[in-house]
């Protein structure tokens, strides 16, 4: 059975059959007259639906801007494993090196979140900071707390726009996880 996406095959065979009775039919009303079938004013408007309804295989997509990847400097890869993996709870996804003895560049991840840290000069600067939005920070701070991390003890701050739990890395990048507020939207 055919549907709205069929509209220009019916308008064509719509052509063809009426010439066949000796009836002229432009190709723009075969079109009018099947959008009038389907009970839209016009052609214009049965194509703009066709055009919302299809696939966008042709043409350029949209941009679809997904969350951001932090870069993070490090200097220690045995520090920064101790304080991302051990401390926070991330886990390694991969890590790379452009060959022996290079600098490393590694994923880490945890419910979702992505991080990238790097020993290479000049992929980020020492002392950047990442806000990150969470649920249940409560929970969060009370399993860092137990820990018991010698190089830091992170408080649960109320803030205007949620409760933060501010951590920092032995590189100085800031990490600032917040559960916001209703308010904060």
């Amino acid at each position: 059975m055919r549907d709205f996406h069929d509209a220009k095959l019916m308008a064509k065979t719509l052509r063809e059959q009426l010439a066949g009775r000796n009836i002229d039919l432009s190709h723009s009303q075969a079109l009018e007259l099947v959008a009038a079938q389907f009970g839209f004013g016009d052609w214009n408007i049965l194509a703009a639906k066709i055009d919302a309804a299809e696939p966008q295989t042709n043409r350029p997509r949209l941009p679809s801007i997904q969350p951001a990847i932090p870069i993070f400097r490090i200097f220690s890869i045995e520090k920064a494993m101790e304080f991302y993996r051990d401390f926070l709870g991330f886990q390694v996804d991969w890590e790379y090196w452009f060959g022996n003895d290079y600098p490393l560049y590694c994923q880490i991840s945890r419910s979702g979140m992505l991080m990238h840290l790097s020993e290479h000069a000049g992929d980020a600067s020492p002392g950047a900071r990442v806000f990150v939005p969470v649920q249940g920070i409560r929970h969060f701070h009370a399993e860092l707390t137990e820990k018991n991390y010698p190089f830091m003890r992170p408080g649960l701050a109320q803030a205007d726009w949620g409760l933060e739990v501010t951590v920092t890395d032995p590189f100085s990048n800031r990490i600032t996880f917040c559960e916001r507020n209703s308010k904060a939207g």
